[in-house]
């Protein structure tokens, strides 16, 4: 396990993902995925359900390339994602909410608006609940979603982009902003690559 970080997610994020890894690779999965990353104190005893800022970034990062570890390059990939869409649909969507994402003026909203509102919020949260810096920058046909302090490569060295989970945070975000649409999430800077932030393209036209 790494040294801590000192940068923290809210219990309640930390959670949520936890949760969202089970439902996705069961509890037999879960239980060896924490004890490779060194947090077998979760086992059965997940965090609690507060917004004490206690979920460390190091034991992020250390579920995060477990689960690489654990099923390889491609498969924790698959699961990474996976985790990362059923944790905003199992809980995070919640801190959407209390952003305003959800009021029913927003719904109303052109698609293009509700990206940009939405994507802001989404930053937003984690800026306000958690150690994590994020800033959207908008582009003529994309937006740029940065995650300047990140939780899911914390002093982690690799030779590509590894923040499989925030993709699939960002993509289930998009769908529950957009009323279901789909869109292209691509990490194309990652911190643990050597770039100063990890940088996510968002493509402002939907899928298929």
């Amino acid at each position: 396990m790494s040294e801590k970080s000192g940068l923290n997610y809210p219990n309640l994020m930390g959670r949520i993902y936890i949760q969202a890894l089970e439902e996705v690779m069961g509890k037999n999965g879960l239980n060896a995925l924490l004890n490779l990353a060194g947090l077998s104190h979760l086992i059965n005893n997940y965090p609690p359900a507060n917004l004490s800022r206690e979920f460390d970034f190091a034991d992020f990062t250390g579920l995060s390339q477990g689960i690489i570890e654990m099923y390889g390059p491609r498969g924790g990939r698959g699961l990474a994602l996976r985790s990362g869409r059923a944790s905003f649909a199992e809980g995070l969507s919640k801190f959407g909410a209390t952003a305003g994402a959800a009021d029913l003026a927003f719904k109303v909203l052109p698609l293009g608006t509700k990206l940009k509102v939405g994507l802001k919020a989404m930053a937003e949260s984690f800026n306000k609940f958690s150690d994590q810096r994020s800033e959207v920058i908008e582009h003529e046909d994309h937006f740029d979603y940065y995650i300047h302090v990140c939780p899911m490569c914390w002093h982690h060295t690799a030779d590509r982009q590894v923040c499989y989970g925030a993709v699939g945070i960002l993509q289930e975000g998009l769908r529950w902003v957009s009323g279901g649409k789909d869109f292209r999430v691509e990490e194309i800077e990652c911190k643990a690559a050597g770039a100063p932030s990890c940088l996510f393209q968002i493509s402002k036209e939907p899928l298929g």
